[in-house]
């Protein structure tokens, strides 16, 4: 295991590195030294981590999402207001219309196999994107009109979103019956996972201002409570729908509003986590990662996956409309809502262990989206940002967006 852990620490720095040199994201390094190291080539990261690779990544991304809870202004969210809520499920459900009107021409799959490949390829990457738009935060981009904040908190609500639907199709293609109250666990899970994010979070601030701690014990606290968020989400959701990861966010949002600087200093603190994190998620999404499925995926899932992101992109222009934006920033939206890989990585191969027909088309897409998207997205938000959005750190006067 210890030698696993040398390989993927030292090559994936060193892709990082290189990448980066060439003034491309690092991240698209991390992936490649996944894929090369990963158990589909080299077979040299060891099973015993591969067993727990879902857990690790979940662990990274809750780190992410709680550093991004800790810079997310509830103020701004609510400046940005109705495109916030609707940039949480509009651009997805375009994105599902899009795979279920192309998918079973170009592919020959049955529409509710093609639902689920869309409800699968809707889900966007919080791991990509929650860092892209904290970067942009600390450079002072798309403040004005809180872009980022609007893009990350609408690709964090996407992902349940997108999974309850996902889930539900899945049980229709295995002879379950769709009902539509399950749509109602949408919502509710998303008010849940807030109301006990902003609850938890206000007995945590009063805990910070009682008892004297180091900056390093509350990120301690902060972390073990956001564990606990997820490990007990499936549980919970069980009685109640609940998302864990909103839940983390909305922790995060509660300390920064009643302590804003605790809230900086422990974020800070957070992105210096967030380096080693970074580097087991990506590279662990990248041994997920069965290149042997390409080949059965052909150009006609590369058109799927290129067809449904242009649904999405028009998903993305209707949820913007009246919101203050102008055409680059909407246009930046769109980019920055274009990678896919956690959510995909995850859930790829289980229609295929559920004995779905088409299970294996439904993983090639899913494996062939993860290296379309994920480099498209992000050298996407990287080389245009400083074109499309302002810089600035003063907000737009609240009647400018409604």
């Amino acid at each position: 295991m210890l030698l696993s852990f040398a390989l993927i620490l030292l090559i994936g720095f060193t892709l990082s590195g290189i990448f980066q040199k060439l003034r491309l994201p690092g991240l698209l390094g991390m992936l490649i030294a996944g894929v090369v190291l990963g158990p589909h080539a080299l077979n040299l990261i060891d099973s015993s981590i591969m067993n727990v690779s879902s857990d690790l990544r979940e662990i990274a991304l809750i780190v992410i999402l709680a550093r991004a809870g800790l810079s997310l202004d509830i103020k701004d969210l609510k400046r940005v207001g109705r495109p916030a809520v609707l940039m949480c499920f509009v651009p997805a459900t375009f994105e599902i219309v899009g795979a279920v009107l192309l998918a079973p021409a170009l592919l020959g799959v049955t529409v509710i196999e093609a639902a689920i490949m869309g409800a699968m390829l809707a889900a966007v990457s919080p791991a990509i994107i929650v860092p892209k738009m904290l970067a942009l935060m600390e450079k002072g981009y798309g403040l004005q009109k809180s872009i980022p904040q609007l893009v990350m908190a609408g690709a964090s609500a996407d992902d349940v979103y997108a999974i309850v639907l996902f889930t539900s199709f899945v049980g229709v293609a295995k002879g379950e019956s769709f009902h539509v109250s399950s749509l109602l666990n949408i919502p509710i899970s998303i008010l849940t996972g807030f109301a006990v994010g902003i609850g938890v979070g206000l007995v945590l601030v009063q805990v910070f201002r009682r008892i004297h701690m180091r900056d390093t014990v509350k990120i301690l606290l902060i972390l073990g409570i956001s564990f606990l968020f997820v490990g007990f989400e499936g549980a919970i959701s069980s009685a109640v729908p609940f998302s864990g990861l909103l839940a983390v966010m909305a922790l995060g949002g509660t300390v920064l509003k009643m302590q804003e600087v605790v809230a900086k200093r422990v974020s800070g603190k957070f992105s210096k986590i967030w380096v080693a994190a970074e580097l087991i998620l990506f590279v662990l999404v990248g041994a997920a990662v069965d290149i042997r499925y390409l080949y059965s995926a052909g150009p006609a899932a590369v058109l799927v996956i290129l067809g449904a992101l242009l649904f999405r992109a028009a998903g993305v222009y209707l949820s913007l409309i009246r919101s203050g934006l102008n055409a680059k920033e909407a246009l930046f939206c769109n980019i920055a809502y274009l990678p896919k890989a956690t959510v995909q990585a995850a859930v790829g191969a289980i229609p295929l262990a559920a004995g779905i027909a088409g299970g294996n088309v439904i993983l090639s897409v899913a494996v062939l989206s993860i290296l379309v998207t994920a480099p498209l997205g992000a050298v996407g938000i990287d080389v245009t940002y400083q074109r499309l959005l302002r810089r600035g750190k003063e907000p737009i006067s609240s009647a400018t967006v409604r």
